[in-house]
């Protein structure tokens, strides 16, 4: 799937004008096509999975508003945020929070979720295992700060909805992750289309990156808990960049 830098701005919750400074600088995996950027779906999201995503960020260009953007380009945006504001809330919402997951290693925690998402959802354990599996092989879906986010490029639910489920295995396990952290916490993605897949990936690797978040998983909180964090932190998104 191709990506415009509208599509770009759009799923990693910044503006066009930072796309567009993050191509002037390097920092962005994109290519020519007559004469316009055009991005790789998959690229772009090894380029999330591989923290680009979150040095980008680290950089001052966090989660912009669009008021920086001229009226032509503002109200699309806006539009389209309206619905991504709280799609994270959404989908942890519908996923839950799954404690004290049995394995000793990434495969078993991997597999003995799957068994229990696939019973909730009516899903089929064993494929989807593989398709988990394969994925890791390809590269490992860890992000910083012990947080994982498993999930499979071949995969859409069949359904309206998104679903992320917050996952905490018995102990922290060794994950193959950049930063060398054991993983105590895993988000499983699920999403419907490619485009919101690759919205709700951005916002978890940003929310790995903030302390307060990674202390607040650290301590297994309860769904409630963990809800009105997330979905405080999402209602600041788009405000971050007020007067700038």
């Amino acid at each position: 799937m191709d990506l415009k830098i509208r599509d770009v701005a759009e799923l990693l919750n910044v503006s066009e004008t930072t796309i567009r400074r993050w191509l002037v600088e390097g920092k962005i995996p994109a290519y020519r096509l007559n004469h316009q950027y055009r991005f790789n779906r998959n690229e772009i999201e090894d380029w999330v999975m591989s923290h680009k995503l979150g040095q980008a960020y680290d950089d001052g260009e966090l989660a912009v508003s669009s008021h920086a953007e001229s009226d032509h380009e503002q109200s699309p945006y806006k539009a389209k945020v309206g619905f991504q504001q709280y799609n994270l809330f959404r989908a942890l919402n519908k996923g839950g929070i799954h404690s004290n997951v049995a394995g000793q290693t990434k495969e078993e925690v991997i597999r003995g979720a799957t068994e229990i998402l696939a019973q909730k959802f009516d899903l089929d354990a064993d494929v989807l295992t593989d398709l988990l599996l394969d994925r890791e092989r390809l590269m490992p879906t860890s992000l910083n700060n012990g947080i994982g986010v498993p999930h499979t490029r071949d995969f859409l639910l069949h359904t309206p909805y998104d679903v992320i489920a917050a996952v905490f295995p018995q102990k922290p396990i060794e994950y193959g992750a950049l930063d060398g952290k054991p993983v105590h916490t895993l988000f499983f993605l699920f999403a419907c289309e490619d485009k919101r897949h690759l919205n709700l990936l951005a916002k978890l690797a940003h929310l790995s990156s903030q302390p307060q978040a990674v202390d607040l998983l650290r301590s297994r909180p309860l769904k409630g808990k963990l809800l009105d964090y997330v979905k405080n932190w999402e209602a600041t998104l788009g405000d971050s960049t007020k007067g700038r």
